[in-house]
């Protein structure tokens, strides 16, 4: 059968919190039609003369804001997803991490292990939720190196996990270690606890991506896990990027609306990201938190304080989903280990 290899896949990340570095990653992941559906010529011109001199510097201070000693949170804490998978699977199959933008990349990760002899290899695209901005990408990355490679392992893959059962209890178990620490929310009170999931634009919901409705899923069974109803557990979408309309209702709107209603309290957890990065690092707990709080203070009577804002941190390496990604690796190597 021949050595047997995993590799899960994630969006990648700068290698260091720079203009320069930033500026590469971007140019890549923006060039990627499936993120920026926009005619080539006039995207890659509005690309390099106006995004990425404005961008790269910015969101490389907001990268440097959030950096860890070991890189970008994304790096270390899918480089733990790894070695956790690897120490559960053992000797039954060797896993690697890849990344769809920058180094490693998809097509040299699986160069490299068929050379090395892995002749059956599962990619797990490290989204929960299905969409053509994520798993696609991941999936294109791994034809194109098909279509040049001279020989190629066997191939299996996942799209999508937004409903397996490990990774609804890993995240219920997640939130509720959270609320150990902070106590749990007096729903009956007005408090409130979002799920904001990444956000894309409407056309692509509208043209057939089963992505929306993946998240209504995970969301539903999130809630009953955890024995909260709709008001009180609010689904957003965060990340909006560039002129388009996207999926509403927005996490930053929706954080600055339940402030200024004198929502007390305020917890925000990101089922979609399995591992904690610039979007919930910094766009969650510091943009939104500052957005909550700035609208509850304006609404607030002098002395009332800013409101209470939780971010919950992802799921990461928390052993529970260890167990659980492992399950779903040995699902998926069902016949080859």
């Amino acid at each position: 059968m021949g050595q047997v290899a995993v590799v899960l896949v994630n969006l990648g990340t700068p290698v260091e919190p720079t203009a320069k570095a930033v500026r590469r990653f971007l140019r890549e992941f923006l060039s990627d039609q499936r993120v920026i559906d926009y005619p080539p010529v006039l995207w890659r011109t509005l690309l390099e003369l106006v995004i990425l001199p404005i961008r790269s510097p910015k969101t490389a201070a907001k990268y440097a804001s959030v950096w860890l000693d070991g890189g970008s949170a994304l790096a270390v804490y899918s480089a733990r997803q790894v070695e956790g998978v690897q120490a559960r699977l053992g000797d039954a199959a060797h896993v690697e991490l890849a990344t769809t933008y920058g180094e490693p990349s998809v097509a040299n990760t699986l160069s490299r292990l068929y050379r090395d002899g892995f002749k059956r290899v599962l990619v797990i695209p490290m989204y929960s939720q299905y969409s053509i901005t994520t798993v696609a990408s991941v999936l294109d990355e791994v034809a194109r190196y098909t279509l040049k490679a001279v020989g190629s392992p066997e191939l299996r893959w996942v799209t999508s996990f937004e409903a397996d059962e490990g990774y609804i209890d890993a995240m219920a178990a997640r939130i509720e270690a959270s609320w150990k620490q902070t106590g749990r929310p007096d729903f009956a009170a007005g408090d409130k606890l979002l799920l904001s999931f990444h956000g894309i634009p409407q056309a692509y919901d509208k043209a057939g991506d089963p992505y929306r409705s993946q998240c209504f899923a995970s969301a539903a069974l999130l809630r009953e896990k955890l024995g909260v109803g709709d008001d009180e557990c609010l689904l957003t979408f965060q990340s909006k990027f560039g002129p388009a309309v996207w999926l509403t209702p927005a996490t930053i709107d929706t954080v600055a609306r339940l402030g200024a209603a004198g929502v007390k309290r305020v917890d925000v957890f990101c089922p979609g990201f399995l591992a904690d990065c610039l979007e919930t690092l910094e766009e969650i707990n510091m943009l939104n938190r500052e957005a909550y709080a700035e609208a509850y203070r304006a609404q607030a009577q002098p002395g009332a304080g800013e409101g209470e804002f939780n971010h919950i941190p992802c799921l990461n390496d928390d052993p529970k989903w260890l167990d659980a990604l492992t399950a779903i690796v040995r699902a998926n190597l069902a016949g080859w280990v």
